[in-house]
């Protein structure tokens, strides 16, 4: 590092020390900040780690304590203080807290967007590691080669589900990726000796296959950047690296934690420890600046922190109408990070009209196929067309997935488009993540419903991700996730419905067809939308007679929250979706009674309120039919908008029929009796008919 460089570094650790003392003084005794994560005691380490990350395409995925490593990486004092004080020039708009950063590459590092869970920022950080390699070798981006993923975070992070993922995902694929850990030896009170066996988590992974390990002081300027260098240099090199670098944390937790759980010894050698200090006696040491250069660049600090503090004050709040604005793609504002779209590319018509002529006169065009094998072509046709999709999960390699919707696809687009994973789906999703952001279009399958459970945190902070960042990031994906029962049999483990859990999960759309054509079309919209998406695939539905229909070419798209009148009538609505269609009218069969008018919702988020308003008021009266369990049903959310909508519309009370309040036995006679059967729906129809 040249002098030049270590008075840079100088300058943004002054930098970030000030911001704190001031918030720690002024704003938040004042009532201005209301949540206070101090960063004392980490500044040199994350500022050199800064330093180095030179690439255009570096991504790195940080914590609430990373703010000297953002404010290096081209924040500006106005955005950092204007994040606490919930202004409308933070980068969040008002809408986070200003310890959760993001930055969409001012410079050269694109900070990506933090999560206030602890270790959750681990598997989106290997993501885009894997994806910089992607680009690199599968799609032949030469901008991309060297690139690299950093996951900063403290020692108490080294226990999570995120850690573990991520450092299975980088050794088992020597992938570009650096682990950066700040070990201040405490996680909140909880010392690092019960976050991993005797505190360090670099000497206990020594033994790690395809791990290099560098571990030293954070707060030792020659050290910490010696050692900075050599791990950039090795991951960039493709060689994954676990950084550890013990640091003191200066202050409490947050401004509300008066560290009275330290030992007093303890306290006394941190503040001998401060890397603010040691800094300034390296360079006086080092002659690269002087005791009266020091104290200049103090006061030039001064001066251009309170001038940047005076604008964040005077920002104006955010408006109200921005609360609930960029919870998803509206059609105006582009992500700046994330997806195809942040990049200006998009699948047109005229990117598939090779595709469809080369498919004229196959023959299969008009033949019924399975709902499985609509998904399987849609895949095919959208990777031959899209070379940004990437297809993977547990078994969808060699074996083409265990429901077979990826047959075939590993042999004819290789093992870099269509791979498996570990089986971790916290990794799964959370690499997808990464990947999105790094401009891919990934296709993850978790097999069953109830396997996506592991990855609840990094779904639900994916949905959040564009209204965090106020519109700049984005990480659109298509989950696939077979759900229901078996046509066979049920089970607790692979026959969960589930669909209300990810409709409250904002930000991702759902899809649910009933039927191939249905579903060929609902995924190619998918994957050529814009948000996180799920994409059920009912189980009794995937390979049986009842969901069979004509692929409809490989163009066909279908758009989300239009539902479809499955059969018209004037007496009553049903509105069902997935496997519950086919039992409804079956009912109205076996009544004979044809002159019920059926719904079928095929999309969940959103659905179409309309269609059903207007069928309802048509009918007078509706049965809202599914599959997931009675209480806290999505079917509760349609019924509570019928009473609220078409109230004196209504010739008797809104009627809801669902599984029971009960996991699906695996004895078929049990799940008869939880699972709406064809004679209990027609017994609620009769009911609600007659009233």
């Amino acid at each position: 590092m040249t002098n030049r460089d270590w008075l840079s570094v100088a300058r943004t650790v002054l930098t970030s020390r000030l911001i704190d003392i001031i918030e720690e003084t002024e704003l938040a005794p004042a009532g201005k900040v209301t949540y206070q994560f101090s960063s004392k005691g980490h500044e040199l380490a994350q500022v050199l780690l800064a330093h180095h990350l030179t690439h255009a395409h570096d991504g790195a995925a940080v914590y609430y304590r990373s703010r000297p490593f953002v404010l290096a990486a081209g924040m500006t004092v106005r955005e950092a203080v204007a994040g606490p004080l919930g202004r409308a020039t933070g980068r969040s708009g008002g809408r986070d807290i200003g310890v959760v950063h993001h930055l969409p590459k001012p410079q050269n590092i694109t900070v990506l967007p933090a999560s206030g869970d602890v270790g959750a920022q681990f598997t989106p950080a290997i993501g885009w590691a894997q994806a910089a390699v992607y680009r690199a070798d599968v799609m032949k981006e030469r901008s991309w080669k060297g690139a690299v993923g950093v996951a900063c975070s403290g020692d108490g992070a080294v226990a999570t589900n995120g850690f573990w993922a991520a450092l299975t995902i980088a050794t088992t694929q020597k992938l570009p990726m650096l682990f950066s850990i700040e070990d201040n030896g405490y996680g909140i009170s909880v010392p690092s000796v019960l976050q991993t066996p005797n505190g360090n988590i670099a000497a206990n992974l020594a033994s790690f296959a395809n791990l290099h390990i560098l571990d030293g002081d954070g707060t030792a300027p020659d050290e910490a950047a010696r050692l900075v260098k050599e791990a950039v240099a090795l991951v960039r090199k493709r060689q994954p690296v676990l950084l550890r670098l013990t640091v003191p944390r200066l202050m409490g937790h947050s401004g509300a934690d008066n560290q009275s759980y330290k030992p007093k010894d303890f306290v006394i050698a941190e503040q001998q420890r401060d890397p603010q200090t040691r800094l300034k006696e390296y360079l006086l040491k080092k002659k690269i600046c002087t005791a009266a250069a020091w104290a200049e660049l103090e006061r030039e600090v001064e001066r251009d922190v309170r001038a940047g503090v005076a604008e964040a004050l005077a920002d104006a709040e955010p408006h109200p109408s921005t609360a609930t604005t960029n919870v998803f793609f509206d059609g105006t504002k582009t992500q700046i990070i994330g997806g195809m779209l942040a990049e200006g590319v998009s699948l047109t018509t005229t990117q598939t009209e090779a595709r469809d002529e080369a498919q004229e006169g196959d023959g299969q065009e008009q033949s019924r196929i399975n709902l499985i094998e609509a998904v399987r072509r849609v895949l095919d046709d959208e990777l031959a067309v899209n070379p940004r999709l990437v297809v993977f999960g547990e078994d969808v390699g060699v074996k083409g997935g265990v429901h077979g919707a990826t047959v075939d696809l590993q042999r004819k687009y290789s093992a870099g488009r269509v791979f498996d994973t570990s089986l971790s789906e916290e990794g799964i999703i959370g690499r997808a993540v990464g990947m999105a952001l790094a401009g891919l279009v990934p296709v993850p399958e978790i097999q069953f419903r109830k396997y996506a459970d592991p990855a609840t945190e990094q779904i639900n902070d994916c949905g959040t991700l564009r209204w965090r960042t106020n519109g700049d990031f984005a990480a659109p994906m298509v989950v696939r996730i077979p759900v229901g029962y078996g046509k066979r049999t049920g089970d607790p483990w692979h026959s969960v419905s589930g669909e209300a859990v990810f409709a409250h999960a904002l930000g991702w759309r759902i899809a649910f067809p009933s039927n191939a054509r249905d579903a060929a079309g609902l995924l190619r919209s998918a994957l050529r939308g814009n948000d996180p998406t799920m994409f059920f695939e009912h189980r009794a539905l995937l390979d049986t007679a009842k969901a069979r229909t004509a692929y409809p070419g490989s163009d066909y798209v279908l758009p989300f929250g239009k539902a479809a009148i499955v059969q018209t009538g004037s007496a009553a609505t049903i509105i069902t979706w997935g496997e519950m269609l086919y039992r409804a009218l079956e009912a109205t069969q076996k009544l004979g009674r044809m002159d019920i008018e059926v719904l079928d919702l095929r999309t969940i988020i959103p659905w179409d309120i309309e269609a059903v308003i207007r069928s309802v008021r048509k009918t007078g009266r509706v049965l809202v039919l599914h599959e997931d369990t009675t209480t806290a049903g999505f079917g509760g959310e349609i019924a509570a908008t019928i009473a609220q909508e078409c109230f004196t519309h209504l010739d008797a009370p809104v009627e809801r029929l669902a599984t029971a309040d009960v996991p699906i036995p695996y004895n078929p006679i049990l799940m008869e009796v939880v699972v709406p059967s064809v004679d209990i729906i027609a017994q609620r129809l009769k009911n609600l008919l007659a009233f």
